[in-house]
Formats: C-alpha cells, sequence, structure tokens
C-alpha cells in the first residue's frame, strides 16, 4: 500500500470515529435533555397553542376592586364554561390522538377548578381567601375553606368528567396530583365519588409541612409517574404551576382568573 493510500485509510478511519463520536454524544445528550425536562423538552412544538380566556373588559375606569370583581362575576356567569370547554376539547384531541402511539399513556389532572369546582366558596368569600371558621353554606355567609374541603360536597367541572370518562373507556390512567393536603385526603376521596370520578390510577396530595413553590412537589410527582413507565401525554390545571417542570408531553392550562397558587 501507498503512503497516500494508508493515509487516505486513516483519515477514512478517523471521520468514522468522529462520526461515531458525535452520534453518541447526540444520543447523550438527548437522554440528558429528557431527564431534566421530561417529554416535554422534546414534543413543545406539537402541542396545541394555548388559549385566551375571554374576559368581559372592566367597567372603565377600573379604579377599585369592586369594578374587577363585577368583571369576574360576569365571566363566571358567561364565557368562563365554555373557555373550560375549549381548552378540554384541545387536550382530548391531543391525547387521543397520541394514545395508541405510546407505552403505557397516562393524563395528570389537577382537582380545584380543575376536576372540582370551589365556586360556591369563592363567591361566598366575596373572592377573600379564608381558610378557617365554619362553612355553613348558609346566604351571604362566609365559607372558611378547609371546612368546604371537609363538606366534600365542591360539583364536577363537566367538560373534565366527560373528559376523564372518555379517557378511561380507553384505558388511558389518570392520576390526580393536588395541592390538597394529606390531611384533606378522604374529603377528597370522597368528594371525587360524589362527583363520579371513578376508575383514576393514583391520587396523590401533599404533605401537610411541605411549604413554598408548589411547583416542586407537582413535577416531582410527575417525574415518579414517569420513572414508573408511564408516558404522561398531558397534564391538565387551572394554574401554570400545574404546568411548569416538565415530564408530560403537553401541558393545558384551563382559565383561572379567581385565585393565583405558586
Amino acid at each position: 500500500m501507498h503512503d497516500s493510500d494508508v493515509n487516505t485509510a486513516e483519515r477514512s478511519g478517523i471521520g468514522w470515529r468522529t462520526d461515531q463520536l458525535r452520534a453518541s454524544l447526540a444520543v447523550t445528550a438527548l437522554a440528558a435533555t429528557l431527564m431534566v425536562f421530561g417529554p416535554a423538552a422534546v414534543r413543545a412544538d406539537d402541542c396545541p397553542a394555548p388559549r385566551e380566556p375571554r374576559i368581559p373588559a372592566s367597567e372603565a375606569p377600573a379604579l377599585n376592586i369592586d369594578k374587577h370583581k363585577k368583571q369576574l362575576l360576569a365571566y363566571q356567569a358567561g364565557n368562563y364554561a365554555d373557555d373550560i370547554a375549549l381548552v378540554i376539547a384541545d387536550a382530548r384531541a391531543y391525547v387521543e390522538r397520541r394514545a395508541n402511539r405510546v407505552k403505557m399513556p397516562a393524563v395528570v389532572l389537577d382537582i380545584d377548578e380543575t376536576s372540582l369546582s370551589n365556586w360556591e366558596n369563592v363567591r361566598d368569600n366575596n373572592f377573600g381567601f379564608i381558610k378557617g371558621g365554619p362553612c355553613t353554606q348558609e346566604p351571604n355567609m362566609a365559607c372558611g375553606f378547609d371546612e368546604w374541603i371537609h363538606l366534600a360536597v365542591a360539583p364536577a367541572i363537566e367538560p373534565t368528567r366527560t373528559f376523564f370518562n372518555a379517557m378511561r373507556a380507553r384505558n388511558i390512567s389518570i392520576f390526580f396530583i393536588t395541592g390538597r393536603r394529606n390531611s384533606q385526603r378522604d374529603a377528597t376521596l370522597i368528594n371525587l365519588d360524589h362527583a363520579g370520578f371513578e376508575g383514576w390510577t393514583k391520587l396523590v396530595t401533599r404533605p401537610d409541612d411541605d411549604g413554598g413553590s408548589i411547583v416542586p412537589f407537582k413535577s416531582g410527582e410527575r417525574a415518579k409517574i414517569a420513572s414508573a413507565g408511564y408516558t404522561i401525554i398531558a397534564t391538565i390545571g387551572d394554574q401554570q404551576s400545574d404546568i411548569d417542570g416538565g415530564f408530560a408531553e403537553c401541558g393545558f392550562k384551563l382559565p383561572n382568573p379567581f385565585y393565583f397558587v405558586d
């Protein structure tokens, strides 16, 4: 073999090894991305565009909170239910398109203002958050939120219940991950049953002593579901904190201009 042939062969071998190294590094980088961000990192472009809630304009000028309360009352009585139904329809179309293409398909649902409605509590408290105290459900009387939960009377959000039943009919696993505390678990189980949510896979409640942002808790629980072999096709909630943190292909944000959870 001539020197030129040897040099050509060596360059060819080096090129092959370089290509192999690049391919290996690409695979490693992809695996690291999935570990850190979950499937959403590689499927975000395929997710439906978020929808904006159709909240009516406030009276101008909106110089005090009473104007904004009037605005939100009009929204709840008007477009609110339809806006929820539109987002749920987007989620259903996406999940049904993906379900047969993934291993162990699953959906994660939030509870409050996603699966169960606390509107009666919000209205009775005039949009204020009252954690303690009684909840007599009498007209024009405040209602402590903890007592409201233990009454286990929150009604189902109908588009979500319809979605839930459609997913169960397709043998798609449903996980509830909620900010409700472990001490509220039994009441939540009763409420879900009374509201017609039956046949779900798991309910995850938050430890009573877990403080700070709820994002690490919810994303951490989704990570556990993914590590068990499930593919979380969608995570659905009324707060951005239900979506952030990855480990789901797509996040679907329901409207909730009534309160905020970080």
